[in-house]
């Protein structure tokens, strides 16, 4: 109906993803911190005099307000809390990354305005520690990756075997059997990585970066073999973004990706 104009919401967001519509506007896709995912159409951003569209890039951190539309939403306002992609532009590795966890949060969100606190905050905190220049790429990627499989109930089994229930650690990891498997509970086929890959793999998920900075470039590169084919079983297709991840960058110091997330979900930056 002409003249009609929705209900104004306000929400704190990261920028997943944008695409073009029509020759001035864009479709912004969002994770929000209390409304999930939305999308929302960002009027004359493309255009030079826009007054918000560098705000509106992938990987950017915002304030937003809409307004509430019967199928997509209508951005009338937007301030940058922290625009983490104009980082990411000269640094194809951090790029490639962030472009896989935006993918990643996007997948695991299918129903528009269903809250998932635990997911925002843990990819803010992933594109905060990316920005930040202070811990190897692939770490990064791969404890994102691990955590969000955690929150949407995927969580690889790790100290236990996946199919009985058996605790220790077993030596075969099994994707379709949801991780570590014992002697008796192995299925043909499974792989059988190094204890050092799965000790990085615990680390990652359960936060222990000391022990995950100090491991070395062939139990990364397995653990991220593992962690990639895990999600994306459950997820039932692949993720396009992951083959182009650079997983090349050497060694940095560790920061601290759970400040962001503790385990109940709440804020603690």
């Amino acid at each position: 109906m002409t003249g009609f104009r929705g209900r104004l919401t306000r929400d704190d967001a990261v920028v997943l993803r944008v695409q073009k519509l029509g020759e001035s506007d864009r479709i912004v896709t969002m994770l929000t911190r209390r409304h999930g995912r939305i999308r929302a159409v960002a009027k004359g951003v493309r255009r030079t005099s826009s007054r918000f569209g560098a705000r509106l890039e992938p990987f950017g951190h915002i304030d937003v307000q809409w307004i509430e539309g019967r199928s997509l939403h209508v951005v009338s306002q937007v301030e940058g809390v922290d625009l983490y992609g104009k980082r990411f532009l000269e640094d194809y590795p951090r790029y490639t990354a962030a472009s896989a966890i935006a993918e990643t949060a996007e997948r695991l969100t299918p129903m528009e305005h269903e809250p998932s606190l635990r997911l925002f905050l843990l990819t803010v905190g992933a594109l905060r520690t990316l920005a930040a220049r202070e811990h190897t790429v692939s770490l990064v990627l791969d404890a994102y990756l691990l955590r969000a499989a955690a929150i949407a109930g995927w969580a690889p089994a790790l100290r236990e075997c996946a199919v009985c229930g058996t605790k220790g650690a077993h030596r075969a990891f099994s994707v379709p059997a949801g991780g570590c498997v014992c002697a008796d509970c192995r299925p043909p086929g499974a792989a059988r990585p190094a204890p050092a890959t799965l000790a990085l793999m615990s680390a990652l998920a359960s936060g222990d970066w000391a022990t995950a900075d100090a491991s070395e470039p062939g139990p990364r590169n397995e653990a991220s073999g593992l962690v990639a084919a895990h999600l994306q079983w459950h997820l039932e297709r692949g993720l396009r973004s992951l083959p182009l991840v650079d997983r090349s960058v050497a060694r940095t110091a560790a920061p601290d990706l759970d400040r962001t997330l503790d385990p109940t979900g709440k804020d603690r930056a």
